[in-house]
């Protein structure tokens, strides 16, 4: 039987189909060829590209040449533009402000065909620290309030090209999902007498168990409660951090090895489905938001989004979350039971809403 559940934090509902439950090769898409032709983003082209602005490279190699193993470069379209101020306009209904922004790209990789699932850990590892270091140049910016880096992979998750790279967009108002998790965060917060709704939910979901992917010392992965894809999965850490740079030197390879095994589970029972994945933190420039708990999302794009998802926002999941979680972590069902058990012998901290108003 089909049941409705409500996101954690959010009041977005979501529609589990049991009924419609599907196995792993039906997911499978045929892969949609992205046609290019000199590819810039690889060693050598440098020079096509816009000019770097910061790079992992070896000793002694110059800017905008080979030698490096990950680059970021400005996006040659971006969607806005870091020069010039902000400024907001408002004429009766009709409210805008200046295209004020930055968008960079980040190459990953000098190998062309090497996604993130098949790189080792260590250049993972080099990925998160190029995150960290250009969210936290440009948080300084004080005409940002907002700063996401994601990566489209695959031409159906909204890539243009084939060579594995990440995006930053930084912009001067706090998108509209990012605001509805902070408002749910905050009232959690507020309601449960200064308790993160994530840290909630990490012990909850570590005490049932059904949803656990992979944990290690420092973070843990799940598919989500309420999740709107199949196979969606999401990425805390365990120590409370508000924002992403906050990491710290011993955490970045523990989220290098946790994200490398749950993109890895997904190329391998998928056959290198397309996706996304972004980092929610904190706004920057503005309050301390202590509530709100940094965390990485990823969404195959396995199922189509239709009618009654575009015109309701409900969205329908063929596969459950806790079968997600059994075949991405290479589990039995039993072997999760088991899971379970243990925790419910020593964790006691159940999730814990405030009252519906």
């Amino acid at each position: 039987m089909s049941e409705i559940r409500k996101d954690y934090v959010t009041d977005t509902w979501v529609v589990i189909s049991e009924e419609r439950a599907k196995r792993p090769k039906d997911f499978i898409r045929t892969h949609l060829k992205i046609q290019n032709g000199t590819c810039v983003f690889c060693s050598g082209n440098e020079k096509q590209t816009p000019p770097e602005i910061y790079a992992f490279r070896e000793a002694g190699t110059q800017t905008d040449t080979p030698g490096w193993w990950i680059r970021t470069i400005p996006n040659k379209f971006p969607a806005l533009r870091i020069e010039g101020s902000v400024e907001k306009h408002s004429n009766s209904i009709f409210s805008s402000m200046s295209g004020i922004g930055c968008h960079e790209v980040i190459i990953e990789s000098p190998e062309h065909d090497k996604p993130l699932a098949l790189l080792p850990v260590s250049q993972v590892k080099e990925v998160l620290e190029m995150y960290k270091y250009r969210l936290s140049d440009l948080s300084r910016d004080r005409r940002f309030k907002y700063t996401i880096v994601f990566e489209n992979h695959g031409a159906e998750a909204g890539a243009s090209l084939e060579h594995p790279h990440s995006q930053l967009i930084a912009t001067p108002m706090i998108p509209v999902q990012v605001a509805s998790e902070l408002r749910g965060a905050d009232n959690y917060y507020t309601d449960m007498g200064g308790e993160c709704i994530y840290d909630a939910i990490i012990n909850a979901e570590q005490n049932e168990g059904k949803r656990v992917v992979f944990q290690n010392s420092s973070f843990v992965c799940i598919t989500p409660y309420a999740s709107k894809y199949p196979y969606e999965m999401m990425i805390l850490p365990r120590r409370h951090m508000p924002s992403f740079t906050s990491i710290s030197e011993a955490e970045i390879p523990e989220l290098a090895d946790i994200l490398r095994r749950s993109l890895n589970a997904l190329y391998n029972i998928l056959d290198d489905p397309p996706y996304n994945f972004y980092i929610h933190t904190a706004p920057v420039n503005g309050r301390d938001h202590v509530f709100y708990h940094w965390h990485l999302e990823i969404t195959p794009r396995v199922s189509k989004v239709a009618g009654f998802e575009r015109g309701t926002g409900f969205y329908i999941n063929t596969l459950s979350p806790e079968s997600a979680a059994i075949q991405l972590s290479g589990q039995t069902a039993d072997s999760k039971q088991s899971t379970v058990d243990s925790h419910a012998s020593t964790a006691g901290t159940n999730l814990r809403f405030p009252e519906e108003t």
